[in-house]
This record gives C-alpha cells, sequence and structure tokens, in this order.
C-alpha cells in the first residue's frame, strides 16, 4: 500500500465515515470485487465510471505524483440502514507535488454497501477547486 500513502488522510476520514459498517483494513479492502465507482462531477481527463476494485486502485496509484494530501477533516456522515447507503460529507487538503500550491475540495460520497462491502460508491467534488489547483 506503499503507492497510496499521499491518499492517506482521505482513507483515514473514509475509515471514520464507515466505521463498523464494512469488513476490511484498509479503504480498498472495503469494496467488492465488482464495486462500481462513478464521479458525477469530475474533471477533464478523470474517467466517468471505473467498474471494479482492481481498476479502482488502479486509478489512486498515481495520485501521489500530482497531490499530497496532508488532512482530511469537516466529517458528516448521514446513513439509511434500510437501504445499506452512508452518505459521507468531508473535506480533504493538501498540496500539489509539483509547486507546493495548496490544495482543498469538498466531496459528497453516496456509498451502497451489502454484506459489509461496498458495492457502489458516487462521488461529487468541487471540479472548479481541481482545476484551479491544478492550474496555479
Amino acid at each position: 500500500m506503499d503507492d497510496y500513502t499521499a491518499l492517506d488522510p482521505f482513507f483515514d476520514v473514509i475509515r471514520r465515515g464507515l466505521d463498523g459498517l464494512v469488513d476490511g483494513d484498509h479503504f480498498f479492502d472495503f469494496f467488492a470485487d465488482d464495486a462500481v465507482t462513478e464521479y458525477v462531477v469530475t474533471v477533464p481527463g478523470y474517467p466517468r465510471q471505473v467498474d471494479s476494485r482492481a481498476a479502482l486502485m488502479d486509478l489512486y496509484r498515481p495520485y501521489g505524483d500530482t497531490i499530497r494530501l496532508t488532512g482530511a477533516d469537516d466529517l458528516r456522515v448521514h446513513h439509511d440502514r434500510e437501504q445499506g447507503v452512508v452518505v459521507l460529507e468531508y473535506r480533504c487538503h493538501g498540496k500539489l507535488v509539483a509547486t507546493g500550491a495548496p490544495y482543498q475540495n469538498r466531496f459528497v460520497s453516496i456509498i451502497t454497501i451489502q454484506d459489509r462491502k461496498i458495492v457502489h460508491w458516487r462521488d461529487y467534488l468541487d471540479s472548479l477547486a481541481v482545476v484551479t489547483a491544478l492550474g496555479s
């Protein structure tokens, strides 16, 4: 998991938000092998959907080449136990690797859990924050 250390604050905030609801020790362990991850609000060049845990791992592997997160906070958790859906609101912040410029973004993740594994993840982010940070 050394390839993913740039995302550790994100992984930690998600672990806190899903505490007691999913099995596994690491963020990627929380996902079913065939989980679908959708990026509804995204940035140019980023996929709109990935269709497996392995594809998600591949997508996140080079993250640290561009942005290193230093924290994640402002977590809000909304849980519909009957539907197995959790909505997480949170903020991540860090620095751009190339310039040291600050990066901050807010997210809403809608997560469907079945048998203590994530089977669907729908993500919304502030795409302008990404474009602005990478353009600086």
